[in-house]
């Protein structure tokens, strides 16, 4: 029986960027792949072109004088202007980057097979986006939450501004759905009253190290997780340790994870590593701006100015504790991944990288010989 085929996507570092090399290549026997919704061929050509061209743009310093950020697709014309917002909102660097995601998610979006609405989406990705968005009707705003960027530190701020928490710095254990209140919770027309009338915003991450940063959050640290996903991924892809009693899935390898990764729809995915995309769905979704984790002081004070937040209302400080995911660190994990494996990762994401103006990482046998 012929197997069936599908696009596999190389993806290759050069001196002037990145390159998508497209070839087909067969399914291994044996192997099972759950919707990996890999975007069609010429749309993810397209996406990588566009921000290419766009960095390209930065290189050459063109968007240096652009106005920004802009709603995205213009949905109630309102503009964020960082130049009334003091000396660290007029950073360049900031109007470039939100210029950039601009013009791309516009570009993007305006593809066909796109969803253009909410209720353009299908019942499991609307469901998906509704159950991450929360609501404040008191500042009149739409977060929408994305696990490992700093989400958690967002919704003590939410639970400060609706009155639940006296502080952001209150030593508890964080209740990830008490005293929230999401959009899924609504009815339709409150719903599309909102999408229509708040103001709305999302933070991102580079892509893999919000994946590594799950990772060894998930598989390091939380036992609920090691043996839910742990177990399964370790008896999956260990054949050695298949039928093994004392499997803990407590020394689960990034390898394995990523095999994981690969046969998974990227639709039903657990939330820590689903893609930005199909969490915050930017193109059913007119988001007035969109933060990044890298830049987290200073887009998290913008947006609680801009919602006219108490100014003692401030984003909480990173615990001492934390273990932030290093250069060198994610440089030694993906350097460590078989390239075939990352090259079939690469297109899961491949929105993420593109949408949000993060360069595709560089694992070019030279690159990680440093």
């Amino acid at each position: 029986m012929m197997l069936p085929r599908r696009q596999d996507y190389g993806v290759k570092r050069t001196g002037g960027g990145s390159v998508i090399n497209f070839r087909t290549t067969v399914n291994s026997p044996g192997s099972v792949r759950r919707g990996s919704a890999v975007l069609p061929s010429v749309l993810t050509f397209l996406v990588i072109v566009a921000s290419g061209g766009l960095l390209l743009m930065i290189e050459k310093g063109m968007l240096s004088s652009m106005e920004t950020p802009l709603n995205p697709r213009g949905n109630n014309g309102k503009r964020v202007d960082f130049r009334k917002l003091g000396p660290a909102a007029e950073d360049v660097d900031s109007q470039i980057l939100q210029e950039i995601r601009n013009r791309t998610i516009r570009t993007v979006c305006s593809q066909k097979n796109m969803p253009h609405s909410v209720w353009s989406l299908s019942p499991l990705q609307r469901k998906t986006l509704l159950q991450h968005v929360l609501v404040n009707d008191r500042y009149h705003f739409l977060y929408c939450y994305v696990p490992k960027v700093a989400c958690s530190n967002w919704k003590r701020v939410l639970k400060v501004l609706n009155g639940a928490l006296e502080s952001v710095n209150v030593n508890i254990k964080m209740d990830h759905r008490s005293d929230l209140l999401f959009l899924s919770s609504l009815k339709p027309e409150e719903i599309r009253y909102r999408l229509k009338h708040y103001f709305k915003f999302m933070f991102v991450r580079e892509p893999m190290e919000r994946l590594l940063s799950a990772y060894r959050n998930k598989f390091g640290e939380i036992e609920s997780y090691q043996k839910k996903y742990g177990v399964e991924i370790v008896t999956r892809y260990r054949k050695s340790r298949a039928k093994h009693a004392s499997v803990k899935g407590d020394d689960v390898t990034f390898a394995e994870f990523v095999r994981y990764l690969l046969e998974e729809d990227a639709e039903r995915m657990n939330e820590h590593w689903m893609p930005v995309y199909n969490l915050c769905q930017p193109c059913a979704v007119s988001y007035d701006f969109i933060g990044s984790y890298e830049h987290l002081e200073r887009d998290s004070d913008f947006v609680l100015q801009h919602v006219g937040a108490p100014p003692h209302v401030r984003f909480p400080e990173r615990q001492t504790w934390y273990k932030p995911v290093t250069t060198a660190t994610l440089h030694y994990y993906l350097c460590g991944l078989p390239q075939k494996l990352l090259r079939e990762l690469l297109p899961k994401y491949i929105l993420d990288f593109s949408l949000f103006a993060y360069p595709l990482p560089n694992t070019t046998t030279e690159h990680c010989r440093h």
